[in-house]
């Protein structure tokens, strides 16, 4: 069974919310799975401050997950329309993986959420589809064919799966956020799987 990376990171559990989503979509798919990863917070001293495994929650994400991986999703809040220090940090420490050109070729989806409509939703999924465009990956977006993405009065772009907390609890995910989180989960999943059969 081929895995795709669902990778994110969450403060208050609302980006959180959009993977377990995302990962839904990608299990949908006959020989695909999803593996979630988070990231660690990062933070402005040099030293260690988060343990190696998480109290609670999914594993974190070693560089190698985008080696194994047949694709990846990635999430983050928006900060200032812009992905998190902390995936960013993940990101960086990928170089190994860009030199070897593990993920080139592989389908890559991204996802983000934001406690306001106007919050930099779309600038943070393209501050997220840099790095992977320069790791050689196929971005996959969210096309209007995805009803959802036509009806949404929240979250939801083609660029990516999004989600709009505004004064709702954090995780409360719309329907037609959790549909197109699950879609975008789906078409990373189906295209990897269709460029999976024509390597063999």
């Amino acid at each position: 069974m081929a895995e795709i990376l669902v990778l994110y990171y969450s403060r208050n559990g609302a980006t959180e919310a959009l993977a377990r989503e995302v990962c839904n979509g990608v299990d949908s798919v006959t020989g695909m799975a999803a593996r979630l990863r988070t990231v660690p917070e990062v933070s402005a001293t040099s030293e260690a401050v988060t343990n190696d495994v998480p109290d609670s929650g999914p594993p974190y994400a070693m560089p190698s997950d985008l080696a194994e991986c047949a694709g990846l999703v990635m999430g983050s809040p928006t900060n200032f329309g812009n992905m998190s220090a902390s995936l960013k940090h993940f990101l960086d420490g990928t170089v190994g993986e860009w030199f070897k050109g593990v993920a080139v070729d592989k389908p890559a989806g991204v996802f983000a959420s934001t406690s306001s409509l106007h919050g930099g939703q779309e600038s943070t999924l393209l501050s997220m589809a840099l790095p992977l465009l320069h790791h050689g990956m196929i971005i996959v977006g969210l096309p209007y064919t995805e009803e959802a993405l036509s009806t949404t009065t929240t979250g939801g772009t083609p660029y990516g799966a999004t989600h709009v907390s505004w004064n709702r609890k954090p995780d409360a995910l719309s329907e037609e956020e959790k549909l197109l989180a699950r879609a975008l989960g789906k078409r990373v999943a189906s295209f990897a799987k269709r460029l999976e059969r024509k390597e063999s």
